[in-house]
């Protein structure tokens, strides 16, 4: 997984679960090899096999759980991994966890090296997150979420905030053109989170492209 990385979040919706999923992440794979760009699908959990095993790029855990034994409803980190997932999502503000089992499950998949892009609403919570020293942190300010309005342009200063963590900072919440994306990186971030601007498309695979240019454009500016 190259950066800047372009994380797709499919969530719960209709238009991303079982067979949409698949329909989904082979878009997703298109754009990702035609612009030559990392773009990683995160799926419900019930999906992953199904996904994974339709596309070559990795797919996301949208969360996980390290608890094995009767913990019912759990989603047990060793079952993402044998159903085919690269990597997780944890602590979205649509799944929001304490510190302490944040901490914990990090450290459990730091230990088999499985990415963890932990969520934060703010900057300096994201500072927290990035000290468990997980794959990357996702700055999300949740009352952005789903709006069109990218945080990028609504309040930048929570990018600038972020930037200077030890870790990769990924940029969600609004995001939803390639202006957005481009000004995203042109801040620091190393990629961007992206859910209801894609999956609520009514031309998924065009939005895909689009904000992938946001990446691909940024890219081959700043190699200039």
């Amino acid at each position: 997984m190259k950066l800047p990385l372009f994380l797709v979040n499919f969530k719960a919706y209709p238009q991303a679960t079982g067979k949409n999923a698949v329909l989904l992440a082979k878009k997703c794979q298109r754009v990702a090899k035609k612009l030559n760009i990392s773009i990683i699908p995160c799926v419900q959990a019930a999906d992953i096999s199904l996904v994974a095993h339709k596309v070559s790029i990795p797919v996301f855990a949208q969360h996980v759980d390290t608890a094995p034994g009767a913990h019912t409803g759990n989603i047990v980190l060793t079952s993402v991994i044998s159903a085919g997932a690269k990597g997780t999502l944890l602590n979205h503000a649509e799944r929001t966890l304490s510190f302490s089992t944040i901490k914990q499950t990090v450290a459990e998949c730091k230990k088999i090296r499985f990415p963890v892009v932990v969520c934060a609403s703010t900057p300096k919570e994201a500072k927290r997150m990035a000290s468990l020293k997980p794959f990357a942190v996702a700055i999300e300010p949740p009352e952005l979420i789903g709006t069109g309005i990218s945080v990028s342009r609504a309040n930048p200063g929570i990018i600038k905030k972020s930037v200077a963590l030890k870790v990769p900072v990924l940029c969600g919440a609004g995001i939803s053109s390639k202006e957005d994306v481009a000004k995203a990186l042109e801040l620091g971030a190393k990629g961007v989170l992206v859910a209801s601007a894609v999956v609520l498309s009514g031309h998924q695979e065009k939005t895909i492209y689009l904000l992938g240019l946001g990446i691909k454009n940024y890219s081959c500016l700043t190699s200039i």
